[in-house]
This record gives C-alpha cells, sequence and structure tokens, in this order.
C-alpha cells in the first residue's frame, strides 16, 4: 500500500511544480516523501491578499484512501484553523458519514483528490470563512461579532508572513 502512496505523491509533486497556481510545494526532507512544505499566497480581494502562508501537509502510508493533515506553521487567524494551525475543512476528514452529522459523505474526503484540489479549497476556505463550524471558535465570534477586530488580527498575520520571505 505504502508504495502505491508512494508513486502517486511523486507524479502529484511533480506536478504541483508544472502547474501555475497560488502555491508552491516540496518535501520537508527529501528522503521523505509524505511530508510536504507548502506556501499558500493569501487570494486576491480577501482579506489575507499578499499574505504568503506556509504550511506542512502530511500524508498516511495508505494515501490516498485516507486524507493528509495540513498545519500552519504560519500565523493564521481564521474560524477553520485550530490553535495549533491544523486546517479544518469537510475534504480533509476521513470518508464515509460523519458521525456528528454535520457533513455529508460527498463531502468528505474521496481519493479523488489531490494535493492541487485540497490547495484550492484551503484557498477557497481562505476567501469565505465557514462560521458554522468554526475549529477556532474565538475567531468565529470575532468574524460574526467584531469584524474590524479580525481584520486586524489578520493583517498582523499578512504582514508577519510577508516579513518571514
Amino acid at each position: 500500500m505504502a508504495s502505491q502512496a508512494i508513486l502517486l505523491l511523486q507524479k502529484q509533486l511533480k506536478g504541483t511544480h508544472a502547474q501555475i497556481n497560488p502555491s508552491h510545494a516540496g518535501l520537508v526532507d527529501e528522503k521523505n516523501i509524505f511530508e510536504w512544505n507548502v506556501t499558500i499566497i493569501g487570494p486576491p480581494d480577501t482579506l489575507y491578499e499578499g499574505g504568503f502562508f506556509n504550511a506542512i501537509m502530511s500524508f498516511p502510508q495508505n494515501y490516498p484512501n485516507s486524507p493528509p493533515t495540513v498545519r500552519f506553521t504560519s500565523d493564521m487567524w481564521h474560524p477553520n484553523v485550530y490553535s495549533d494551525g491544523r486546517v479544518c475543512i469537510s475534504i480533509l476528514h476521513p470518508p464515509g458519514d460523519d458521525p456528528s452529522g454535520y457533513e455529508l459523505a460527498s463531502e468528505r474526503w474521496t481519493p479523488v483528490h489531490t494535493v492541487e484540489s485540497i490547495m484550492l479549497s484551503i484557498i477557497s476556505m481562505l476567501s469565505g470563512p465557514n462560521d458554522e463550524s468554526p475549529a477556532n471558535v474565538e475567531a468565529a465570534k470575532e468574524w460574526r461579532e467584531k469584524r474590524h477586530e479580525f481584520k486586524k488580527k489578520v493583517s498582523r498575520c499578512v504582514r508577519k508572513s510577508q516579513e518571514m520571505l
């Protein structure tokens, strides 16, 4: 199973280098295909515009049957990002029915997802937070009730990400 994952990840890594999209991907360690450094550029016309947000994408040995995890290593203030940087979006949740009944099985992980589709989903998440099912309750509350404060915190994250270049 791991050899299938290795071949698929090698192919997807080459594909991300060939794609022109608002992101970058590479290996954390050349000897470990299962852990990638990714950089997501804040999408235009959003609060995150101009930011360069780094994250680690960790793939399980049985990829693509199970989803990777994605954790921002850059500061990130967002309703769908836990305080430790872990991204919480439906396509990164294990396949099948949601035990809490919030998500449809069709919204969760399926083996057809690729690194590119994951990164596009994260870019989409930055463009439109889901405050109905937050990973960061404080950020979601601020997004709903104190938008000015939310914007100030995101602006700090963007500036800090630019300084890290």
